[in-house]
């Protein structure tokens, strides 16, 4: 994650919230990191839990996931390790 001062942000807003729409930005003062500046769509997937790597109750696991779930867990009662090729 990229650091700017504040002082950065009152000179160089152009730049600063260009890499903030990409990416979070760290806003420093006196050298301790203090605010966060990222994208509302950022904010929003944070906040709305849009994140795809979102773990599911086994109950609530999309179909696709439960039958990767099945087929791994028959491998490793076979023995066979995560690595191994079905």
């Amino acid at each position: 994650m990229r650091q700017f001062t504040t002082g950065d942000l009152n000179k160089q807003i152009g730049d600063v919230t260009d890499v903030a729409s990409r990416e979070p930005v760290i806003l420093t003062r006196h050298n301790k990191p203090r605010f966060v500046l990222m994208s509302y769509e950022h904010y929003q997937q944070m906040r709305g839990g849009g994140d795809p790597r979102r773990a599911h109750h086994i109950s609530e696991m999309p179909d696709e996931h439960a039958e990767l779930f099945d087929e791994a867990i028959e491998r490793l009662a076979r023995g066979e390790s995560y690595d191994d090729e079905p």
